[in-house]
Formats: C-alpha cells, structure tokens, sequence
C-alpha cells in the first residue's frame, strides 16, 4: 500500500510546480532529462500518477511506461552517441530508491564512463541447483494462488483495491 509522503518532486514536476527538461509526454507518463546524469542523455519516465513502487503500478500502466521506455531508448541512443543503455528501476529503499514515486532510469552508456551495474554480482555465490529450484517453486506457487488472481481483477475485491491506488 502506498504511503503518502510529505513532498513528491515527481508530482510536483508532472503538475509544472518545478523546472524541468521534458523530451516526452503524453496523458499517462512524462519523461524528462535527470539533473543528476550518470552521462549525458539520462532520462527518467515517470507516470503522471502517483505510484511508489513497483509493487503498487498497476499493469497496464508498468506497459505503457515501459512502452515509453523502448521509444525512447533508441533515439536516445543515438542523439547521445552512446554505445550502450542501462535501463534500471529501483523499487524501494534496499535497492537504492530515493524518489518514492516509480520511474526508470535510461542511462545512455560508454565504455569506461565509470557507471557500474556489474551482473554478475561479484561477491554473489552460485547457490545449489536445490536452492534455485525452491525459489522458483515458490515464484510459481505465489503466481497460481487463486486468492492472488481473485484481487488482480477477476473478482470485485480486486476492482476496490486497485481503484484506491489511483491518485
């Protein structure tokens, strides 16, 4: 459930109360330049509407953000020079989130630009083949759950609890 913070720079950017570069908007997302750049080019897609996490996006809304994502990339791409593009989410705190309204980063990149989003994790160790399975189990029982399915819109809890995160 979203939390509602005391200030959203975000909001105020897509309701025009802060300065801003914007390369793309239509009436569901914006995209603006990050006054912050990894490297020149790096932009942020944000929905018009507030959502903190991606656990709290609604899917037709994560599409289309993505959709956003893949016009851009490539012209972004290209009008950077780059010769690669991080495309990056971070969703909450453990992973580096500090703007708690969802958006994705698209990093135009260069060999030795110092940026690092080193896959595979160095420190990280191959876990037993058991382990990897049991984590999938869980993935699928988690997906096949009816009371799952009943709240992503198949049944009229599902339409209340989306309904209420709309902002």
């Amino acid at each position: 459930m979203s939390t509602v913070s005391a200030h959203c720079i975000f909001c105020d950017i897509v309701k025009g109360a802060a300065e801003v570069s914007v390369c793309y908007e239509d009436t569901e997302a914006l995209a603006f330049m990050d006054i912050q750049p990894v490297n020149p080019g790096h932009t942020l897609v944000v929905a018009r509407a507030h959502h903190e996490s991606l656990e709290e996006l609604p899917k037709a809304l994560g599409a289309h953000l993505f959709g956003v994502a893949l016009k851009l990339g490539p012209v972004i791409h290209k009008a950077s020079h780059a010769e690669g593009m991080n495309l990056i989410v971070s969703s909450g705190a453990a992973a580096g989130q500090d703007v708690y309204h969802f958006h994705i980063h698209l990093i135009p990149r260069k060999k030795g630009d110092g940026f690092d989003v080193q896959l595979p994790f160095g420190r990280s160790d191959m876990p037993d083949r058991t382990m990897l399975d049991a984590m999938a189990a869980r993935i699928i029982s988690a997906l096949r759950d009816p009371a799952r399915a009943r709240e992503e819109g198949g049944g009229k809890r599902g339409a209340k609890s989306g309904s209420r995160n709309a902002r």
